[in-house]
């Protein structure tokens, strides 16, 4: 059973993100009319923000919940990358492994919202600037050299992998190395991408991740538990977790299979980021030395939570352990 110590315990901890980071820009304009060149709303401007998103999603909930983060990521040479570097600086995440290519933009995703009145602004289009060219060999080998001089300095390692490109092979393959050597946990979400991950410690996914590469559909828990061991088996995996909305998450690790239901948080205003809260918890309470069930209680719980804001969100260890609280689920 989870207690309030298990939650005190996810601060201090010392973990790296490497992954692909994305500017998250949010636009919110009020409905005036629609437009006569086709039919969509013409909204009149109101305000715009911008919240770390990707793998600096994963990095803000770490210190969010009181440990330290650092990341090593790439960003263009440009606004976004300096807005995306800045808000992780105010959300203390260090970003000396910040590295700039000047041949390419800050990944960027623009979300159009429009504001009604006494109602939750609703998304009517999204605009994405992605950039999949192989990554520069020279910054490759910096990165290479940042992961050497600071993977035997942390607790954990988690990979969060957009599939934009950052995380080469080569990358991953020296991060296993590393983490080997220096008995450094890893942890991963990759959105699908599972096959260079093989052995790590902790592998999270989605329901549709796992059915596309499993190539079949998880209609029930037998299914799933199929599922499960065939991912476990086949990667090499220590723990893996399949998130499964309404539906909780399902885990097997060494101590075998559960199922856990979905906490009953309410209605569910905006997923962005969920998964990238669950595994940060999960990654800082592995740390802690907690099984890796206790971690998914806690990172489903925290998951949860930020669901029910618009936008990417993080989660304070008080508003975790009261939300644990009012659950019912502290021993």
């Amino acid at each position: 059973m989870i207690t309030l110590e298990h939650v005190a315990q996810l601060a201090n901890r010392r973990i790296l993100v490497v992954g692909d980071v994305v500017l998250d820009e949010y636009l919110y304009g009020k409905p005036e009319r629609l437009s006569r060149e086709a039919a969509i709303p013409v909204l009149e401007f109101e305000q715009r923000r911008t919240i770390p998103g990707g793998a600096a999603n994963p990095a803000a909930n770490i210190t969010a919940l009181g440990s330290t983060a650092g990341i090593v990521a790439l960003i263009g040479a440009d606004q976004a990358g300096q807005e995306l570097a800045n808000a992780l600086h105010k959300r203390k995440v260090s970003t000396a492994g910040l590295l700039r290519d000047e041949q390419r933009p800050t990944t960027t995703k623009t979300r159009i919202l429009a504001s009604v009145q006494l109602t939750v602004a609703q998304q009517v289009a999204r605009l994405d600037k992605v950039d999949r060219r192989p990554v520069d060999p020279d910054l490759e080998d910096q990165a290479i050299e940042l992961l050497g001089q600071l993977i035997p300095q942390v607790d954990a390692v988690l990979c969060s992998d957009y599939r934009v490109g950052w995380l080469s092979e080569r990358l991953i393959q020296y991060i296993q190395q590393l983490c080997q050597q220096y008995q450094v946990l890893l942890t991963v979400d990759s959105q699908g991408r599972f096959e260079p991950y093989a052995g790590a410690d902790f592998l999270k996914c989605n329901l549709g991740e796992a059915e596309a590469w499993l190539g079949q559909q998880l209609r029930d828990d037998q299914q799933v538990e199929q599922g499960l061991q065939r991912l476990r088996d086949q990667l090499k995996l220590a723990a893996v977790v399949i998130t499964r909305g309404g539906a909780g998450f399902s885990l097997l690790d060494s101590a075998g299979m559960h199922h856990i239901p979905a906490v009953p948080i309410g209605e569910v205003f905006d997923a962005t980021g969920a998964g990238d809260t669950f595994i940060a918890t999960a990654t800082l309470s592995l740390c802690a030395g907690h099984s890796p069930l206790i971690a998914a209680q806690l990172a489903n719980t925290a998951a949860a939570l930020v669901v029910r804001r618009i936008g990417v969100a993080t989660v304070s260890p008080n508003e975790l352990q009261s939300a644990l609280i009012q659950f019912g689920q502290i021993a």
